[in-house]
């Protein structure tokens, strides 16, 4: 009996090299005889001019082998992924405290690090923009405003029985990934290089590493086993590193590895965008939204990167599960001097989700009502359309919000949970549940494609390679099971290796919850094109039609006649049929006009609802998460436990977003939460006491995505918004009236002592 079995758990591909730590990172990489090693030399100023660089005594230092200024970059300087704006080192002017000008390349790390100390350079300093509201007044942006529009907003709101308006601050986050920024360049024969990197964009990397040392993309190689986590930060953020890495190598001749430390990585790289809202909203007497108006502002930092489409993602989903009739949203790409914010899991869509959740509180609280019938009374119905103009189909929130709503409790809680409060003067609880409606597709339209290419070897075993990327995942394991499926064979008869340029080019992130989707249709096209060939094989050797033959159980059946996979294969091997196909899958129905701001961005939409509990100390600021109930539309899940695995960590990681992890600057511009001592992630001990975890039973993706599964990848984080409105819950039942709450994102223990403040006072 064949062990494939789409639909059922497998463990993650490499778990038993995870936990006996065999598993090989880019830092496991044996290096070639006589590699060396790289640190980077960031600025001291946040905002300035570069007068003058002095690095002889660097170059004189013990172990240092060659010394790099933006001068010495062959070609291109600008590596900025879209629009123009970063470079690889500066030497004129400085936009954020840390930003690299020089390089040295030494013998053993620790010489390289402390060569940088050695550097004498001087600036003419400039009052650096730290103030996310300076730059929105000042209009100082990256890129230009963007704005939707549907119906009449003015008019709804001013016609409305009821009027509110609010502001929200929503902080960053750090990716602090366990594995940090790595490179390894190894230079090849006829100028041509290999990069081993951490690395979610490799065909990203290819292209900027050809186009900084001035050669083709053909003559670099990208490799990529596996990635100790990423998050977004190594969409864009992995190519200056390897660049580096890649300069080095080709002025040495010696094979070169590029990591950074933990400080210089948090220092160095970017993070999610903080983001600030604007609403005023008309309402009826129900809390029916009636119009609305938001301003949405990304803070993006120095460049413009990714910011784009992630304030228009966020633009994309400041709706989140709830009908806007009338709707004037603009957005905002605001610049400050800090390192250039980029992707993180969401991309854009946790923030814009925020907004849409306190508008409904707000309602609910100046109403006098639970959120909970609020979000009821505006949630999509079936065919209604987004402010950009895609239907919502199906709607799906409704019916999973009441299943959870019943099988968490939620009436009864809700009721003791207020006469909790009611006698509990120190300790508030509260609870929240929340809803996710989230958009699956890069908005972009021409990164929705994929190739995968698949070898069947003649003694019946298999190697799969795509364009996606592992970065714990378990993507592989997913797309083996896609294999496995289809040829109705084990999953150990498959082999994974390392995603290469050089294999699959062209290749599109492993970003936007995509991975699945598009590189599983394009192993499926591969390994449909080797079925077709080996069932003409059939009928040129036994003579059966396509309906003869049958795939099962490690057999195939032609007619009457059973043999095994692997003897199958040897025939066809030496029938001389052709045992390998690439294969390619591009998304269908993908569109959106900027200039209309109408289309269709989004391939589906996937859902999910959470309920959390939480307990809030009134007198120190600090909470506890009691309970969580998540109920999450995977479609027909390729693998159960990986999906729940993802819910999980996502869930977690929203949840250090929304409460701990808070990003501070100095007046300087200096990261001062720069290491895991002064930035808080969760641990073990803020996981919730009960946490119930399930996937929705029948729903089957109703787009023709591979096997009708959905993704799993970033919308689980926002289903931990419901904690931090949770939270707000808690804080609510400090106040006797209907004032609204202003509560900063992360509620860290002094931004709730402040809320609580504003509310006494």
């Amino acid at each position: 009996m064949s062990k494939h079995s789409i639909g059922k758990s497998h463990k993650h591909d490499s778990a038993p090299l995870h936990t006996t730590g065999e598993a090989r990172y880019v830092d496991d990489v044996v290096l070639p005889a006589g590699a060396l090693h790289v640190a980077v030399g960031g600025s001291s100023i946040a905002h300035g001019e570069i007068i003058s660089i002095d690095l002889s005594a660097v170059k004189k230092a013990s172990g240092v082998v060659d010394v790099i200024i933006a001068s010495d970059i062959p070609a291109k300087h600008d590596i900025g992924p879209v629009f123009e704006g970063d470079l690889l080192l500066t030497d004129s002017k400085v936009e954020y405290h840390s930003q690299p000008i020089f390089a040295v390349v030494a013998t053993d790390y620790i010489s390289a690090k402390k060569a940088l100390k050695l550097a004498k350079i001087e600036y003419k300093e400039q009052k650096p923009l730290l103030d996310l509201q300076e730059a929105i007044d000042k209009e100082i942006y990256v890129r230009p405003p963007h704005g939707m529009s549907c119906g009449d907003a003015q008019k709804a709101i001013e016609t409305a029985p009821h009027t509110l308006t609010g502001t929200l601050s929503i902080g960053g986050q750090d990716h602090l990934y366990l594995e940090g920024q790595v490179s390894i360049a190894i230079p090849e024969e006829d100028n041509r290089i290999t990069i081993h990197s951490s690395n979610q964009n490799p065909t990203e990397t290819q292209h900027l590493v050809a186009d900084v040392l001035g050669i083709t993309m053909a003559d670099v190689n990208v490799v990529t086993r596996r990635m100790g986590g990423a998050f977004g930060g190594k969409e864009t953020q992995a190519a200056p590193w390897a660049c580096i890495a890649a300069i080095f190598a080709t002025r040495t001749g010696k094979a070169v590895k590029c990591r950074l430390g933990r400080e210089d990585d948090m220092r160095f790289t970017g993070k999610r965008h903080p983001f600030k809202h604007e609403y005023t909203v008309g309402f009826d007497e129900n809390g029916k939204i009636l119009g609305v108006d938001y301003l949405i502002v990304g803070d993006c930092g120095h460049s413009p990167d990714l910011s784009d489409a992630i304030v228009d993602r966020a633009m994309f989903h400041c709706d989140n599960a709830y009908f806007l009739e009338n709707a004037n949203i603009l957005g905002l790409r605001c610049k400050t001097n800090t390192v250039s914010h980029t992707a993180f899991r969401g991309f854009g869509g946790p923030q814009g989700m925020m907004l849409a959740e306190v508008v409904i509180e707000d309602i609910a609280h100046y109403l006098g009502k639970d959120a909970l019938d609020i979000r009821k009374v505006n949630f999509y119905k079936e065919g209604e359309k987004t402010p950009y103009g895609q239907k919502v189909e199906p709607s799906l929130i409704l019916q999973m919000v009441e299943l959870l709503e019943n099988s968490a409790d939620y009436e009864n809680r809700r009721v003791g949970i207020t006469e909790f409060n009611q006698h509990s003067p120190i300790i508030k609880r509260g609870i929240s549940l929340t809803p996710v409606k989230f958009g699956i597709s890069f908005t972009v339209a021409h990164l929705n494609q994929a190739g995968a290419l698949v070898h069947i070897y003649h003694d019946g075993t298999i190697h799969l390679n795509h364009g996606g990327t592992e970065m714990g995942q378990g993507l592989m394991i997913k797309l083996a099971q896609i294999v496995a499926e289809e040829f109705q064979v084990d999953l150990d008869t498959i082999t994974i290796n390392a995603t290469r340029t050089d294999k699959v080019p062209n290749t599109s992130p492993t970003a936007a919850s995509s991975g699945t989707d598009i590189n599983g249709m394009a192993v499926l096209n591969a390994v449909r094109k080797l079925k077709r060939r080996l069932e003409v094989f059939a009928h040129e050797e036994y003579g059966v039609t396509p309906d003869d033959i049958t795939f099962a159980n490690n057999e195939v059946k032609l007619a009457s006649k059973i043999i095994s996979f692997k003897e199958f294969i040897e025939q066809a091997y030496l029938a001389r049929t052709g045992l390998s196909a690439t294969g390619f899958y591009k998304t269908p129905e993908i569109h959106y006009d900027r200039v209309k701001a109408k289309g269709q961005p989004f391939f589906y939409y996937a859902n999910g609802v959470a309920i959390t509990e939480v307990a809030v100390d009134i007198l120190t600021g600090e909470t506890k998460t009691l309970r969580t109930d998540i109920l999450h539309d995977a479609g027909e899940s390729i693998n159960p436990a990986i999906d729940i695995g993802q819910i999980e960590g996502g869930y977690i990681q929203g949840l250090g977003w929304l409460t701990s992890e808070e990003l501070k600057w100095d007046d300087q511009g200096r990261l001062t939460s720069a290491n895991p001592a002064t930035y808080k992630i969760p641990t073990a001990n803020d996981i919730p006491e009960i946490f119930n975890v399930e996937l929705l039973d029948d729903t089957p993706n109703v787009a023709n995505t591979i096997f009708h599964s959905k993704a799993v990848g970033e919308p689980p984080l926002m289903l931990a918004i419901s904690a931090w409105c949770a939270i707000r819950d808690a804080i609510r039942s400090v106040a006797n009236s209907d004032q609204q709450i202003e509560l900063e994102a992360p509620a860290t223990p002094e931004n709730i002592m402040n809320a609580i403040s504003r509310l006494r006072t």
